[in-house]
C-alpha cells in the first residue's frame, strides 16, 4: 500500500491553526539525570519522604529468577510477589482520611457502594526496568526530540517515549505523546478476548473479539531510527454479540495527526462489502461493548488529541492499580472476578504512586461524548492507569482503570484488563478479559506484516 493511500490530510481549517514551530529538547545537564536521579524514562528514582513510595530498584529485566514462564505463546502472567498482603484497605467508612490520594472517580465509587467497594493497598514495588537500548534511545530523545505542529506530532526516534523530561510551551502535549507512543509489544495477538457489560444486578451481556496489532514504532530492527509516517496497524473481528458476528475492521494509525489521520476499513457480513469508514475513533462505540465504551477510551485515551485542549495539572501521589498480576492469573474465573457493581476487590492490587495529572477539556468547536477527561499517568511508565470522565455539563459520569503488568515477553509494561464504571447506572464494562481463556495476549511472537492490513487483505479474511 502506497504512503499516499495510508495518510491523507486532515481539514485545512485545523492545519492552519497549528504552529510549525518545534519545541522541547533539554540540556545535556538535564538529560544526564536520566538513569541517575531519574529513571531512564524520567520518573523520580528516589522514594517519597514518608517512605510510602519506595525507591526505584530496577533489579529485574524480563522474567525474574525462580519463575517458570514461556514467552511469546500467550501464557498467563505469573505474580512475582505471591506473598504480598494488603497493608490496609480504603473503604466507604474510612476513605476521607485518604482523600488527598484519591481521584474524584474513586471517591464516587466509595460513596456509591460503601459496603462492598474497597481499595486494597499493597507495598509499593518498583523492581522492573526497560532494556538498555531503549533507555539509550530515550536519552537521545530527551536531547533531540521536538514537538511539531502544535504538539500534534513530533520529531524523534522510534522505540521509547519521545519526551522523558517534558518541558516548554507544549509540555501537556508531550505528556500525552508519552502515553500515546510508549515502548510496547511490536506484535500483539489475541486469538480471543472477552468483554463483559455487567449491570447492577450482576447480569452480564457478553462481547467477544479477535485482535492483532503491529506496532511499527517498536519493531526491533527500527529501534533508534527517526520516526516514520505510520505508528501502528490494527485488526478487530467481532464474535459476540451474535448480531454483530462476522464484522471486521482494520485501521492504520499515523505518527502525526496534523499531517494524516487514522484510516479504517470495515467489512459487514450483511452486505459482504468492504468500505472505508469516513471516521474511526473519538466517541465511535468500540466493538463488543454494547456501545458503552468509545474507541478512544481503549487504553483510556488513544488517537488524535485534536478535539481537546490539554493541560498538565502537575504530579500527585495517588493509589492506582499497579503490578496487576493476581487479577490476570489462569486460576481466576469470570464468576469470581465479575461481581455486581464492581469487580471483586480481592483480586485487585493498588499501590501509592506518583502520577502525572493530565486534563483534556473539549473545545467549543468540536463534539464528543465527554466534555472533560482527567488522566493519571504512572511516572515510571507513562501509561495512563486511571481516568475520570465528565459529560458536557461537567458532571462526573465515569471512572475507568487499567491493570498494567510487566510482561516478561517484552520486557515492558502491558495493558491488561480494564474496567469502565458508569457512575449514573452503577454498572460497569470489563474490557480485555482473558482470565477464563486458554491463552492470554501473545506478545512479540512476530509474524505480522503491513500487507496484512489492507482493504484487499480484509476482504480475504471475510471469505
Amino acid at each position: 500500500m502506497r504512503k499516499q493511500q495510508l495518510l491523507k490530510p486532515i481539514a485545512v481549517s485545523i492545519a492552519l491553526t497549528l504552529s510549525a514551530t518545534a519545541y522541547a529538547k533539554v540540556s545535556p545537564e538535564e538529560a544526564a539525570k536520566l538513569g541517575n536521579e531519574l529513571t531512564c524514562m524520567g520518573g523520580i528514582a528516589a522514594g517519597n519522604e514518608a517512605g510510602t513510595i519506595p525507591p526505584f530498584s530496577g533489579k529485574w529485566l524480563g522474567t525474574p529468577p525462580g519463575i517458570d514462564y514461556e514467552p511469546h505463546v500467550g501464557q498467563h502472567p505469573i505474580d512475582p510477589y505471591p506473598d504480598d498482603k494488603p497493608l490496609f484497605e480504603i473503604t466507604g467508612s474510612n476513605w476521607e482520611q485518604y482523600r488527598e490520594n484519591l481521584t474524584e472517580g474513586q471517591i464516587a465509587l466509595l460513596e456509591r457502594f460503601p459496603d462492598t467497594y474497597r481499595i486494597p493497598v499493597y507495598p509499593g514495588r518498583r523492581d522492573f526496568r526497560y532494556p538498555d537500548e531503549i533507555c539509550e534511545v530515550a536519552k537521545k530523545n530527551a536531547l533531540e526530540a521536538e514537538s511539531i505542529d502544535g504538539g500534534m506530532g513530533f520529531k524523534g526516534y522510534m522505540g521509547p517515549i519521545p519526551f522523558p523530561i517534558p518541558s516548554g510551551e507544549h509540555k501537556a502535549m508531550q505528556v500525552l505523546a508519552n502515553h500515546n507512543y510508549p515502548y510496547r509489544a511490536f506484535t500483539e495477538v489475541m486469538e480471543v478476548r472477552d468483554l463483559a457489560d455487567v449491570n447492577t444486578e450482576g447480569d452480564i451481556t457478553w462481547g467477544q473479539t479477535q485482535n492483532n496489532t503491529l506496532n511499527v514504532i517498536t519493531l526491533p530492527d527500527r529501534i533508534g531510527e527517526p520516526v516514520s509516517d505510520i505508528m501502528a496497524y490494527s485488526f478487530t473481528g467481532t464474535l459476540l454479540p451474535t448480531r454483530d458476528k462476522g464484522k471486521k475492521s482494520l485501521s492504520v494509525e499515523p505518527m502525526n495527526f496534523a499531517q494524516g489521520q487514522r484510516l479504517a476499513w470495515a467489512y459487514n457480513p450483511g452486505t459482504r462489502r468492504v468500505r472505508q469508514l469516513p471516521e474511526f475513533g473519538f466517541d465511535t462505540p468500540a466493538a463488543g461493548t454494547s456501545g458503552k465504551i468509545t474507541i478512544d477510551q481503549d487504553r483510556l485515551m488513544n488517537g488524535s488529541p485534536e478535539r481537546y485542549d490539554w493541560t498538565v495539572k502537575g504530579k500527585r501521589e495517588i493509589y492506582v492499580p499497579a503490578n496487576a498480576y493476581r487479577i490476570h492469573e489462569e486460576s481466576v474465573s469470570y464468576d469470581e472476578l465479575l461481581t455486581a457493581n464492581h469487580p471483586n476487590p480481592d483480586l485487585m492490587r493498588y499501590e501509592l504512586r506518583r502520577v502525572w495529572v493530565l486534563e483534556g477539556t473539549l473545545k467549543d468547536t468540536h463534539r464528543h461524548k465527554y466534555g472533560k477527561r482527567v488522566m493519571f499517568l504512572d511516572e515510571d511508565t507513562w501509561h495512563s492507569v486511571m481516568s475520570d470522565y465528565y459529560d458536557t455539563r461537567e458532571e462526573l459520569v465515569m471512572h475507568a482503570l487499567l491493570n498494567y503488568y510487566y510482561a516478561y515477553d517484552m520486557k515492558a509494561w502491558h495493558a491488561g484488563t480494564s474496567f469502565y464504571h458508569d457512575l449514573n447506572s452503577g454498572g460497569y464494562v470489563a474490557y480485555n478479559l482473558f482470565q477464563d481463556l486458554e491463552k492470554g495476549p501473545i506478545l512479540n511472537a512476530g509474524g505480522l506484516k503491513p500487507e496484512m492490513y489492507t482493504p484487499a487483505a480484509l476482504r480475504r479474511r471475510a471469505h
